[in-house]
Protein backbone atom coordinates (compact mmCIF):
# COMPACT_ATOMS: atom_id res chain seq x y z
CA UNK A 1 0.00 0.00 0.00
CA UNK A 2 2.82 2.04 0.50
CA UNK A 3 4.46 1.45 -2.50
CA UNK A 4 1.35 2.25 -4.31
CA UNK A 5 1.22 5.71 -2.50
CA UNK A 6 4.83 6.50 -3.66
CA UNK A 7 5.08 5.22 -7.31
CA UNK A 8 3.05 8.39 -9.11
CA UNK A 9 6.34 10.43 -7.47
CA UNK A 10 8.93 7.15 -8.39
CA UNK A 11 7.48 7.47 -11.85
CA UNK A 12 7.97 10.81 -12.25
CA UNK A 13 11.89 9.64 -12.64
CA UNK A 14 13.82 8.04 -15.56
CA UNK A 15 13.62 4.34 -15.08
CA UNK A 16 17.11 3.73 -14.96
CA UNK A 17 17.52 6.18 -11.95
CA UNK A 18 14.47 4.75 -9.91
CA UNK A 19 16.34 0.82 -10.42
CA UNK A 20 19.58 2.48 -8.95
CA UNK A 21 17.74 3.79 -6.46
CA UNK A 22 16.13 0.48 -5.32
CA UNK A 23 19.26 -1.15 -5.23
CA UNK A 24 20.49 1.67 -2.70
CA UNK A 25 17.60 1.62 -0.71
CA UNK A 26 18.05 -2.44 -0.79
CA UNK A 27 21.57 -1.78 0.62
CA UNK A 28 20.20 0.04 3.41
CA UNK A 29 17.42 -2.98 3.99
CA UNK A 30 17.17 -4.33 7.63
CA UNK A 31 15.95 -7.58 6.66
CA UNK A 32 18.42 -10.23 4.67
CA UNK A 33 18.33 -13.86 4.07
CA UNK A 34 16.03 -16.59 2.76
CA UNK A 35 12.94 -16.70 4.28
CA UNK A 36 12.60 -20.37 6.37
CA UNK A 37 12.03 -23.60 4.17
CA UNK A 38 7.46 -24.40 4.04
CA UNK A 39 5.10 -26.67 2.33
CA UNK A 40 6.32 -25.03 -0.69
CA UNK A 41 9.47 -25.90 -0.37
CA UNK A 42 10.97 -28.05 -3.76
CA UNK A 43 14.01 -29.56 -4.75
CA UNK A 44 15.58 -28.84 -8.50
CA UNK A 45 18.98 -29.89 -9.70
CA UNK A 46 19.91 -30.84 -6.41
CA UNK A 47 19.40 -27.54 -4.72
CA UNK A 48 16.29 -27.25 -1.81
CA UNK A 49 14.33 -24.01 -2.16
CA UNK A 50 12.32 -22.66 0.34
CA UNK A 51 9.56 -21.39 -1.89
CA UNK A 52 9.71 -21.82 -5.70
CA UNK A 53 9.65 -17.95 -6.52
CA UNK A 54 12.86 -15.83 -7.62
CA UNK A 55 14.01 -12.62 -8.84
CA UNK A 56 15.10 -12.84 -12.17
CA UNK A 57 18.55 -11.96 -13.36
CA UNK A 58 18.53 -7.92 -14.96
CA UNK A 59 17.77 -6.52 -11.70
CA UNK A 60 20.69 -7.15 -9.25
CA UNK A 61 23.71 -6.66 -12.26
CA UNK A 62 26.69 -6.68 -9.99
CA UNK A 63 25.54 -8.95 -7.04
CA UNK A 64 25.42 -5.63 -5.00
CA UNK A 65 22.02 -6.67 -2.57
CA UNK A 66 21.54 -10.86 -3.02
CA UNK A 67 20.68 -10.85 0.46
CA UNK A 68 18.08 -8.24 0.45
CA UNK A 69 16.52 -10.00 -2.03
CA UNK A 70 16.04 -12.91 -0.64
CA UNK A 71 15.21 -10.44 2.59
CA UNK A 72 12.19 -9.83 0.92
CA UNK A 73 10.78 -13.33 0.63
CA UNK A 74 11.97 -14.61 -2.30
CA UNK A 75 13.18 -18.53 -2.42
CA UNK A 76 16.39 -17.68 -4.54
CA UNK A 77 17.87 -15.06 -6.59
CA UNK A 78 19.63 -14.63 -9.76
CA UNK A 79 22.57 -11.99 -10.34
CA UNK A 80 23.92 -10.40 -13.48
CA UNK A 81 24.31 -11.39 -16.76
CA UNK A 82 28.06 -10.65 -15.47
CA UNK A 83 30.71 -10.34 -18.16
CA UNK A 84 34.57 -10.80 -17.60
CA UNK A 85 35.44 -7.00 -18.26
CA UNK A 86 33.05 -4.03 -17.46
CA UNK A 87 30.68 -2.78 -19.49
CA UNK A 88 28.75 -0.10 -20.39
CA UNK A 89 26.13 -1.22 -22.29
CA UNK A 90 24.00 0.80 -24.66
CA UNK A 91 23.45 4.29 -25.01
CA UNK A 92 20.61 5.99 -22.77
CA UNK A 93 18.19 5.91 -22.73
CA UNK A 94 17.62 2.70 -22.53
CA UNK A 95 15.07 1.23 -20.14
CA UNK A 96 11.31 2.32 -20.61
CA UNK A 97 8.10 1.36 -18.84
CA UNK A 98 5.31 0.69 -20.75
CA UNK A 99 2.25 1.86 -17.58
CA UNK A 100 -0.42 1.26 -19.58
CA UNK A 101 0.88 -2.68 -20.61
CA UNK A 102 2.39 -2.77 -17.28
CA UNK A 103 5.57 -4.26 -19.60
CA UNK A 104 8.89 -2.68 -20.01
CA UNK A 105 11.20 -2.17 -22.77
CA UNK A 106 15.05 -2.81 -21.96
CA UNK A 107 18.07 -2.15 -24.37
CA UNK A 108 20.54 -2.09 -21.46
CA UNK A 109 23.17 -4.60 -23.01
CA UNK A 110 24.73 -6.19 -20.70
CA UNK A 111 25.65 -3.19 -18.83
CA UNK A 112 27.48 -4.77 -15.76
CA UNK A 113 31.26 -4.03 -13.70
CA UNK A 114 32.50 -7.11 -15.04
CA UNK A 115 34.57 -9.42 -12.88
CA UNK A 116 36.64 -6.64 -11.17
CA UNK A 117 33.06 -5.45 -9.80
CA UNK A 118 31.23 -8.58 -8.85
CA UNK A 119 34.47 -10.64 -7.02
CA UNK A 120 34.33 -8.96 -3.69
CA UNK A 121 30.87 -8.94 -3.59
CA UNK A 122 30.25 -12.56 -4.04
CA UNK A 123 33.36 -12.90 -1.89
CA UNK A 124 31.92 -11.33 0.94
CA UNK A 125 28.88 -13.38 1.15
CA UNK A 126 30.11 -16.20 0.42
CA UNK A 127 29.16 -18.27 3.72
CA UNK A 128 26.25 -16.36 4.20
CA UNK A 129 22.97 -19.03 3.26
CA UNK A 130 20.34 -18.85 0.90
CA UNK A 131 20.02 -19.84 -3.14
CA UNK A 132 21.97 -17.38 -5.48
CA UNK A 133 22.47 -18.41 -9.13
CA UNK A 134 24.86 -16.63 -11.04
CA UNK A 135 23.86 -15.48 -14.99
CA UNK A 136 27.00 -15.13 -17.34
CA UNK A 137 27.28 -13.08 -20.44
CA UNK A 138 30.08 -12.46 -23.25
CA UNK A 139 31.30 -8.98 -23.58
CA UNK A 140 29.93 -7.37 -26.51
CA UNK A 141 33.57 -6.88 -28.60
CA UNK A 142 34.71 -10.36 -27.44
CA UNK A 143 36.91 -11.80 -30.32
CA UNK A 144 35.66 -15.06 -28.84
CA UNK A 145 32.65 -14.91 -26.73
CA UNK A 146 32.76 -19.03 -26.30
CA UNK A 147 36.24 -17.83 -23.81
CA UNK A 148 34.39 -15.60 -22.48
CA UNK A 149 31.50 -17.43 -20.65
CA UNK A 150 34.67 -20.46 -19.81
CA UNK A 151 36.74 -17.37 -18.08
CA UNK A 152 33.42 -16.42 -16.49
CA UNK A 153 32.33 -20.17 -15.19
CA UNK A 154 35.73 -20.64 -14.15
CA UNK A 155 35.63 -17.24 -11.77
CA UNK A 156 32.58 -17.19 -10.10
CA UNK A 157 31.82 -20.98 -10.20
CA UNK A 158 32.76 -21.17 -6.45
CA UNK A 159 30.31 -18.76 -5.39
CA UNK A 160 27.23 -19.64 -7.20
CA UNK A 161 24.29 -22.31 -6.15
CA UNK A 162 23.65 -22.65 -10.02
CA UNK A 163 25.68 -20.96 -12.99
CA UNK A 164 22.63 -19.54 -15.53
CA UNK A 165 24.11 -19.16 -19.38
CA UNK A 166 22.23 -16.37 -21.23
CA UNK A 167 22.49 -17.06 -24.92
CA UNK A 168 19.41 -15.14 -25.34
CA UNK A 169 19.50 -11.55 -24.55
CA UNK A 170 18.29 -9.72 -27.68
CA UNK A 171 20.39 -6.66 -26.75
CA UNK A 172 23.59 -8.01 -27.69
CA UNK A 173 24.08 -8.49 -31.23
CA UNK A 174 24.49 -12.12 -32.55
CA UNK A 175 24.37 -13.51 -29.18
CA UNK A 176 21.40 -15.50 -29.92
CA UNK A 177 23.34 -17.21 -32.49
CA UNK A 178 25.12 -19.12 -30.11
CA UNK A 179 21.66 -20.52 -29.43
CA UNK A 180 22.16 -22.77 -32.39
CA UNK A 181 22.53 -26.54 -31.33
CA UNK A 182 26.76 -27.23 -32.87
CA UNK A 183 27.56 -24.00 -31.04
CA UNK A 184 25.37 -24.01 -27.79
CA UNK A 185 27.03 -27.81 -27.34
CA UNK A 186 30.38 -26.91 -27.59
CA UNK A 187 29.42 -23.88 -25.15
CA UNK A 188 27.84 -25.79 -22.69
CA UNK A 189 31.20 -28.53 -22.41
CA UNK A 190 33.52 -25.39 -22.22
CA UNK A 191 31.56 -23.80 -18.94
CA UNK A 192 31.12 -27.32 -17.73
CA UNK A 193 35.24 -27.97 -17.83
CA UNK A 194 35.83 -25.08 -16.66
CA UNK A 195 33.63 -24.80 -13.66
CA UNK A 196 35.41 -27.97 -12.26
CA UNK A 197 34.29 -30.77 -11.02
CA UNK A 198 32.45 -29.89 -8.27
CA UNK A 199 30.63 -27.14 -10.68
CA UNK A 200 27.14 -26.17 -9.41
CA UNK A 201 24.37 -26.98 -11.58
CA UNK A 202 24.01 -25.29 -15.01
CA UNK A 203 20.70 -23.91 -16.24
CA UNK A 204 20.38 -22.65 -19.87
CA UNK A 205 18.40 -19.34 -20.59
CA UNK A 206 16.33 -19.43 -23.80
CA UNK A 207 14.47 -16.79 -26.07
CA UNK A 208 10.82 -16.92 -26.47
CA UNK A 209 11.31 -16.27 -29.93
CA UNK A 210 11.32 -20.04 -31.28
CA UNK A 211 10.28 -21.88 -33.71
CA UNK A 212 8.97 -25.53 -32.80
CA UNK A 213 12.17 -26.65 -34.37
CA UNK A 214 14.10 -25.10 -32.36
CA UNK A 215 12.41 -26.25 -29.09
CA UNK A 216 12.97 -29.37 -29.85
CA UNK A 217 16.80 -29.08 -30.40
CA UNK A 218 17.58 -27.00 -26.95
CA UNK A 219 15.22 -29.70 -25.61
CA UNK A 220 17.23 -32.71 -26.66
CA UNK A 221 20.43 -30.80 -26.06
CA UNK A 222 19.36 -29.85 -22.53
CA UNK A 223 18.96 -33.66 -22.31
CA UNK A 224 22.03 -34.77 -23.73
CA UNK A 225 23.77 -32.35 -21.64
CA UNK A 226 22.21 -33.51 -18.48
CA UNK A 227 21.56 -29.46 -17.59
CA UNK A 228 19.73 -28.58 -14.19
CA UNK A 229 17.53 -26.60 -15.60
CA UNK A 230 15.96 -24.39 -18.68
CA UNK A 231 15.02 -20.92 -18.09
CA UNK A 232 12.31 -20.06 -20.24
CA UNK A 233 12.14 -17.14 -21.47
CA UNK A 234 14.23 -14.09 -21.58
CA UNK A 235 12.34 -10.90 -23.79
CA UNK A 236 11.16 -10.82 -26.64
CA UNK A 237 11.97 -8.76 -29.76
CA UNK A 238 8.22 -9.38 -31.01
CA UNK A 239 5.45 -7.00 -30.30
CA UNK A 240 1.85 -7.63 -29.32
CA UNK A 241 -0.51 -4.76 -29.90
CA UNK A 242 0.36 -2.13 -26.90
CA UNK A 243 -0.65 1.36 -26.03
CA UNK A 244 2.28 2.99 -24.27
CA UNK A 245 4.20 5.59 -26.25
CA UNK A 246 7.12 3.67 -25.66
CA UNK A 247 5.70 1.04 -27.68
CA UNK A 248 8.09 1.20 -30.62
CA UNK A 249 11.47 1.45 -28.75
CA UNK A 250 13.85 -1.06 -29.87
CA UNK A 251 14.75 -3.81 -27.11
CA UNK A 252 13.26 -6.93 -25.44
CA UNK A 253 9.97 -6.76 -24.05
CA UNK A 254 9.03 -7.98 -20.87
CA UNK A 255 5.96 -7.19 -18.31
CA UNK A 256 2.55 -8.84 -18.67
CA UNK A 257 2.39 -8.22 -22.64
CA UNK A 258 5.40 -11.14 -22.74
CA UNK A 259 2.60 -13.48 -20.64
CA UNK A 260 1.23 -15.71 -22.29
CA UNK A 261 3.95 -16.39 -24.57
CA UNK A 262 5.98 -17.63 -21.73
CA UNK A 263 3.59 -19.38 -20.40
CA UNK A 264 2.87 -21.11 -23.49
CA UNK A 265 7.02 -22.06 -24.23
CA UNK A 266 6.40 -23.52 -20.50
CA UNK A 267 4.12 -25.47 -21.89
CA UNK A 268 6.10 -26.21 -25.25
CA UNK A 269 9.66 -26.89 -23.00
CA UNK A 270 7.54 -29.36 -20.81
CA UNK A 271 6.64 -31.47 -23.32
CA UNK A 272 9.60 -31.42 -25.93
CA UNK A 273 12.01 -32.67 -22.98
CA UNK A 274 8.83 -35.28 -21.62
CA UNK A 275 9.11 -33.45 -17.56
CA UNK A 276 13.00 -34.94 -18.27
CA UNK A 277 14.56 -31.91 -17.29
CA UNK A 278 13.60 -28.95 -15.30
CA UNK A 279 11.81 -25.24 -16.09
CA UNK A 280 12.24 -22.50 -14.27
CA UNK A 281 9.30 -20.42 -16.16
CA UNK A 282 9.58 -16.35 -16.25
CA UNK A 283 7.88 -13.79 -18.41
CA UNK A 284 4.55 -11.51 -17.39
CA UNK A 285 4.29 -13.54 -13.78
CA UNK A 286 2.60 -10.70 -11.73
CA UNK A 287 0.55 -12.56 -9.31
CA UNK A 288 0.42 -16.10 -7.20
CA UNK A 289 -2.13 -17.02 -10.09
CA UNK A 290 0.39 -16.38 -12.49
CA UNK A 291 3.18 -18.56 -11.19
CA UNK A 292 0.47 -21.23 -10.83
CA UNK A 293 -0.29 -21.23 -14.68
CA UNK A 294 3.59 -21.88 -15.12
CA UNK A 295 3.89 -24.32 -12.42
CA UNK A 296 1.23 -26.88 -13.62
CA UNK A 297 2.02 -25.71 -17.19
CA UNK A 298 5.62 -27.62 -16.16
CA UNK A 299 7.99 -24.96 -14.27
CA UNK A 300 9.28 -26.26 -11.17
CA UNK A 301 10.79 -23.00 -10.48
CA UNK A 302 9.38 -19.48 -11.63
CA UNK A 303 10.67 -15.90 -11.74
CA UNK A 304 9.72 -12.32 -11.99
CA UNK A 305 10.97 -8.85 -12.36
CA UNK A 306 9.27 -6.36 -14.25
CA UNK A 307 6.29 -6.72 -12.44
CA UNK A 308 8.14 -5.47 -9.28
CA UNK A 309 7.99 -2.02 -11.15
CA UNK A 310 4.11 -1.92 -10.94
CA UNK A 311 3.52 -3.84 -7.82
CA UNK A 312 6.35 -2.71 -5.37
CA UNK A 313 8.88 -4.87 -3.06
CA UNK A 314 5.79 -6.63 -1.05
CA UNK A 315 4.80 -8.27 -4.27
CA UNK A 316 7.21 -11.32 -3.33
CA UNK A 317 5.57 -12.27 0.30
CA UNK A 318 2.49 -11.80 -1.22
CA UNK A 319 2.87 -14.05 -4.05
CA UNK A 320 4.23 -16.95 -1.68
CA UNK A 321 1.48 -16.49 0.84
CA UNK A 322 -1.47 -16.86 -2.21
CA UNK A 323 0.59 -19.50 -3.67
CA UNK A 324 0.27 -21.92 -1.04
CA UNK A 325 -3.70 -21.24 -0.54
CA UNK A 326 -3.61 -22.38 -4.33
CA UNK A 327 -1.85 -25.60 -3.77
CA UNK A 328 -3.87 -26.59 -0.87
CA UNK A 329 -7.22 -25.23 -2.91
CA UNK A 330 -6.40 -27.79 -5.80
CA UNK A 331 -5.49 -30.52 -3.76
CA UNK A 332 -1.57 -30.48 -3.77
CA UNK A 333 0.52 -31.23 -0.56
CA UNK A 334 3.28 -29.89 -2.64
CA UNK A 335 4.65 -27.96 -5.53
CA UNK A 336 6.50 -30.85 -7.04
CA UNK A 337 3.15 -32.72 -7.20
CA UNK A 338 1.41 -30.20 -8.95
CA UNK A 339 3.79 -29.42 -12.07
CA UNK A 340 2.82 -30.52 -15.33
CA UNK A 341 -0.60 -31.18 -14.10
CA UNK A 342 -2.42 -28.67 -16.24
Amino acid sequence: MLYKLLRPAVFTLDAERAHKLTIEALKLSPRSGPPRAGKLSVQVAGLHFPNPLGMAAGFDKDGEVPDAVLGLGFGFTEIGSLTPRPQAGNPKPRLFRLRQDRGVINRMGFNNGGLPAALPQLEKRRTRPGIVGINIGANKDSADRIADYATMAEAVAPFASYLAINVSSPNTPGLRALQDPIALGALIDRVKDSAGKDAPPIFLKVAPDLQPADIDDLARLAIAKELGALIVSNTTIERPPLQSRHAGEAGGLSGAPLGGMALQRVRDFHTATGGAVPLVGVGGIASAEDAWDRIRAGASLVQLYSAMVYEGPGLAAKIVKRLERLMRRDGFSSIAEAVGTE
